[in-house]
């Protein structure tokens, strides 16, 4: 599949999604971003925003089945991974998967359960797989987990461990609605009627064939020294305590790769790599005590500090 027909295809795809999801093209853009680049992604929002509309609806557009865990304080690990029940009449274990067994999986409100049960997502996240009584049992090959987090200030939720904050290719907030899509919805509600639903556009096949393609896109030379130097100042920054990891440095590559192609390029530009930055990095940094300045204002500054090398 060539870049252009990639661009067509996933340009297609959503269209559909916005006419479900009103005003928030550049989210949706970078939401498929991070699912071609085999990355999962992290909203961190308000309430009542569309981000479970939004999974619903991508699911829906990208053919793939769909499953909601909401995560409360007493959620435990085997709620969704699954369970192995012992069977009487065979006198055998019986695994039986838990929710985390399909291809768009959304973790609502990950952060009010216990970091024990928000650990059970790694395995799954890092390797597509779940593990169980010694037995290994593979993941959809395309899955994909939207995890929403509460405002760090709610009440009742449990910071995320770092090692799970690494897991998520980007952090996304997809903020209130404009006025004028805000009034498309109350258009919606006077008329009593629901906004459409949406059609399947790309199929598991298609899916593939899409993260395939972003594999091929051409990454130059100076441009990997550049990511590098920018991974590079996270680590040597006095502000900062914890940089990015190697992780960290796969992740801005594979999105910069991937944000290329929804682009209808096959190759990656300086301006993929700072737009992506502060989506990839920022959550991944952790600020020493006493430092005013959040992520994103420190790697907003690093990006001016560091030179932009010139391709052809």
């Amino acid at each position: 599949m060539e870049a252009t027909a990639a661009k067509a295809l996933i340009d297609q795809a959503i269209d559909e999604i916005e006419r479900v999801i009103v005003g928030k093209r550049d989210i949706i853009r970078l939401t498929i971003t991070t699912l071609l680049a085999n990355g999962h992604v992290l909203f961190e929002d308000v309430p009542g925003v569309g981000k479970t509309t939004l999974a619903q609806t991508l699911a829906k557009v990208f053919a793939g089945s769909y499953h909601r865990i909401q995560f409360t304080p007493d959620l435990l690990p085997g709620d969704i991974t699954g369970v192995s029940i012992f069977d009487r009449h065979d006198n055998t274990f019986a695994f039986q998967p838990g929710p985390i067994f399909a291809t768009f999986v959304l973790a609502d409100e990950i952060n009010r359960a216990t970091p024990r049960t928000q650990s059970a997502l790694l395995e799954a996240m890092g390797e597509r797989k779940v593990t169980l009584d010694g037995t290994t049992h593979p993941l959809d090959a395309n899955f994909f987990v939207l995890a929403t987090q509460n405002p760090s200030d709610y009440e009742g939720t449990y910071p995320l461990p770092e090692a799970q904050m690494d897991r998520f290719l980007m952090r996304l907030s997809i903020g209130y609605p404009d006025k004028k899509a805000e009034l498309a919805m109350l258009d919606l509600a006077d008329r009593a009627t629901t906004a459409p639903a949406a059609q399947e556009i790309i199929s598991a096949e298609q899916l593939s064939a899409l993260k395939a393609q972003v594999q091929k896109v051409h990454f130059a030379d100076s441009l990997l020294d550049y990511l590098l130097e920018i991974t590079s100042a996270t680590r040597k920054d006095d502000r900062i305590r914890l940089g990015v990891s190697p992780r960290g440095t796969l992740a801005l590559a594979a999105a910069a790769r991937a944000y290329a192609l929804t682009q209808g390029r096959n190759f990656v530009l300086a301006e993929d790599i700072q737009l992506l930055v502060p989506l990839v990095f920022a959550h991944r940094l952790i600020i020493q005590p006493g430092v005013r300045l959040n992520a994103a204002v420190i790697l907003a500054e690093l990006l001016q500090q560091i030179p932009v090398p010139i391709t052809r």
